[in-house]
């Protein structure tokens, strides 16, 4: 059997748990209050801090509470004030019956610091019932030769009040023939007595009707009243005797209803109708008469209804035996009812902690108390929980215990614990009663945030479009409720330089990282910065860990083109030998890419050519060189337009006309190709403002390699003994001078064309210029004759 209190709500459990000392403290002194019944709910027995001497506003502090034995609470507290009120209208005939005093028993509980303090309520009574005879008619038999002065035993008035307010007294109505007497029962009851006056004739009066009148000790008494009819018979010379005055009875309160209990036997010596006997209960009360019945013929009394121990342990009846002539004689029996082990321990829980936080040491989660109805070793009792966890049972006072916890409780490891207490009594056979609380640990911020890498590294392509989700960074909390509720943040980069704040954003409450601008992966390829995720509880704790974004490259920069360089207004013209063999290189196409990586890889192709089978460009290295043997009937003027194509997706590309002149032994004037317009390329306005951009830089690149190896051309021609060497006042191919010495022909000499800037385009000269070579002994310088001729054209 359990019962079960409200459990503590459960907002309480942090911010105001309730840790119970260990210092067990039980008042010496008893309360003791008493009242009258049947007072409404909330009437005032007493004020608690007044009796008890505490403070006040001590009670609410220390969270009192009234605890009282089984299932029922009789008085509930006022905090605030300390009053002990009814908490519903008693009636003591319903609690106690008989009993006298009616004691109610309760304890007061302080749970901060525990301490118990014993108290009873005396339920006072009040008349409440009025004295009611069980029968409206008592017939009574008189033989006409009873002499005067006999008495004759009258049945009793009930009253479920006691003390004063139960009857007090009899009266009879007035007669000429008998006066009552109110006598004393050993139990204490007052029972009628009818004293005969005057001799019966029953000739003259066969039957006499008086009216009998019992009253209680109340203020004003309340009365009740039965008939009594008198019969007057003929001469019995015998009344009935029983064998034996007092039969002692034992009986187990489980014994089954109709069980016999005994035979009462009595004798009559008369015959006949004067010798035949009846049985009935006397002046037995009203228990007596609802637990047993009696065989009128028999003598047989048997159990009418079950017996309970716990109710009532002994009955006391009388037993009358009357003849058939009227006279009647009477027996005593009692009757022991035998407990047996009939009722479960009972567990009253009078305080519940459901939600206490962990690492609290010895905490009182419950207190509780057990109780048993049952007798000696039946009622007995042993209380237990499972050894494995980690609370004990801490005895008190009155079958009262407190579970405890046995040290400091971790959530993360076990969030819930569901106990059983067990109350076993001592009877035979054991009966046990069992009663499950659950007991949740409430979380305290004890872990940090843990990421779950060490590390992140992320990737994002360039050029990607504003807040562009690049990837998620999560951290887990062991904690529970708002202890685990995590915030991401951006820690302040160690690099200053680092506009972190620019580059990146953080979604604080899942972690989600977005790049703010749009990324190059030319300009930054790489950077790192570190996260805080911090949790929410209090204090707050935090942890952080590295994140790496890579940028990855994007096929964004189409591949430029540094020789030749494409100049309108002086197109780039390679000579070429008409003796060259196949394979004679010719020139080759330098290009870059500013991307990475396989977007970075170039190839050369060979798009549209004069002469279709002339030449090659080998495509991995873009030089262009001779397919085949030159012969007379090859155009002395080609156009080759080569194609770089980087290896990105989708791939990027760039063109370049390349214009060759096939000259004989060099001996031949070399005649400028006429101008040929630039095709218009068709790419859009992004890739045009790049290409001017970088064609420009690298023009004026070329022009100051160009100026250089002039000057160095000059001062060579100086320490000549050939003569001097001018520098073209016209275009001047510088295509024809190999700084690097692996030059645009194969043979180990150039030439230089001296172009006059006419318009005409006169061939002015031809003449070699030999390589310098450092050898071993010193310089040597090589001369070659300068009387050459000099041939002008037209």
């Amino acid at each position: 059997m359990e019962t079960t209190l409200p459990i503590a709500p459960k907002n309480r459990q942090v911010t105001a748990i309730i840790f119970l000392l260990l210092s067990w403290e039980v008042g010496s002194a008893t309360l003791k209050y008493s009242v009258l019944e049947e007072k409404e709910s909330g009437f005032l027995v007493a004020n608690l801090e007044k009796d008890l001497g505490i403070e006040n506003g001590e009670l609410t502090a220390r969270g009192t509470q009234i605890l009282s034995k089984g299932n029922k609470q009789y008085l509930q507290l006022e905090q605030k004030s300390g009053d002990l009120l009814l908490k519903e209208k008693l009636d003591r005939e319903e609690l106690c019956g008989d009993t006298d005093p009616c004691l109610l028993h309760f304890q007061v509980l302080l749970k901060n610091p525990v301490q118990f303090i014993q108290g009873e309520l005396q339920l006072q009574d009040v008349n409440d019932h009025a004295p009611e005879f069980l029968e409206n008619e008592i017939l009574l038999k008189i033989s006409e030769s009873s002499h005067t002065g006999t008495s004759f035993p009258l049945k009793i008035a009930q009253d479920l009040d006691v003390g004063n307010n139960t009857v007090q007294n009899y009266v009879i109505s007035t007669n000429s023939y008998f006066h009552l007497l109110t006598r004393i029962h050993k139990d204490g009851r007052k029972y009628p007595e009818l004293v005969l006056d005057k001799a019966l004739d029953r000739e003259e009066k066969p039957e006499l009707r008086l009216t009998l009148m019992a009253l209680d000790g109340g203020s004003p008494p309340r009365t009740g009243t039965s008939q009594v009819l008198v019969m007057v018979l003929d001469i019995n010379d015998n009344a009935p005797e029983f064998g034996q005055e007092l039969y002692k009875v034992q009986v187990s309160e489980n014994s089954p209803v109709g069980f016999l209990l005994t035979t009462v036997s009595a004798k009559d010596l008369d015959a006949g109708i004067h010798g035949e006997l009846s049985y009935s209960f006397f002046q037995s009360s009203n228990q007596v008469l609802q637990a047993f019945e009696i065989n009128s013929a028999t003598g047989e009394i048997r159990l009418k209804k079950p017996l309970d121990f716990e109710e009532i342990e002994f009955y006391h009846m009388e037993i009358e035996a009357t003849d058939g002539g009227g006279l009647s004689g009477k027996c005593t029996v009692d009757i022991e009812i035998l407990d047996v082990n009939d009722n479960a321990p009972e567990l009253t829980m009078s305080m519940l902690i459901s939600d206490i936080p962990e690492n609290s040491s010895e905490t009182v989660v419950a207190i509780f108390g057990i109780s048993d109805p049952d007798s000696g070793d039946n009622g007995k009792m042993i209380c237990s929980i499972e050894d494995r966890l980690p609370f004990f049972l801490k005895p008190t006072v009155e079958n009262f215990y407190s579970l405890v916890t046995d040290g400091g409780l971790d959530r993360e490891s076990k969030a819930e614990y569901n106990i059983s207490i067990i109350v076993t009594d001592l009877g035979t056979p054991r009966l046990k009663t069992e009663h499950n609380i659950n007991v949740r640990i409430s979380d305290v911020n004890d872990n940090a945030p843990t990421f779950t890498q060490a590390s992140y590294t992320l990737f994002v392509r360039e050029n990607n479009s504003p807040a562009l989700h690049i990837g998620t960074i999560s951290a887990t909390d062991r904690d529970a409720g708002t202890n685990a509720l995590i915030t991401y943040s951006l820690l302040p980069p160690r690099d200053p330089q680092l506009a972190l704040a620019s580059l990146v954003s953080i979604n604080a409450d899942n972690g989600q990282l977005f790049a703010l601008r749009a990324l190059d992966y030319e300009a930054l390829r790489a950077f790192e910065f570190r996260v805080g995720a911090t949790d929410r509880g209090s204090p707050a704790l935090s942890s952080e860990a590295p994140v790496r974004v890579l940028v990855l490259d994007a096929n964004d920069n189409a591949p430029f083109v540094l020789y030749p360089l494409q100049n309108a207004s002086a197109p780039c013209t390679e000579l070429v030998p008409r003796a060259a063999e196949a394979g004679y290189l010719v020139s080759k196409v330098v290009a870059v890419d500013g991307d990475a990586g396989q977007n970075a890889w170039l190839s050369y192709q060979l798009l549209k050519t004069t002469e279709p089978g002339l030449f090659s460009v080998w495509a991995h290295n873009g030089e262009v060189r001779t397919a085949r043997l030159l012969g007379e009937r090859d155009a002395p003027r080609h156009r080759l337009l080569v194609q770089v194509r980087d290896n990105g997706e989708p791939p990027l590309s760039a063109s370049v006309t390349l214009h060759v002149l096939l000259v004989d032994g060099f001996s031949q004037p070399y005649l400028p190709l006429p101008e040929v317009a630039p095709e218009r390329a068709q790419a859009d306005s992004l890739t045009v403002y790049l290409v001017i951009a970088l064609a420009s830089v690298s023009s004026l690149f070329l022009f100051s390699v160009l100026v250089l190896v002039g000057v160095r051309l000059c001062r060579r021609g100086r320490a000549a003994s050939l003569g001097r060497c001018s520098v073209p006042e016209g275009h001047f191919p510088g295509h024809l001078v190999d700084v690097s010495g692996t030059g645009t022909l194969s043979q180990n000499y150039q030439y230089e064309v001296y172009l006059a800037g006419s318009s005409n385009s006169e061939f002015k000269a031809l003449r070699p210029i030999l390589p310098n070579f450092l050898g071993d002994g010193g310089d040597v310088n090589t001369e070659v004759n300068s009387n050459l001729s000099y041939f002008g054209f037209n």
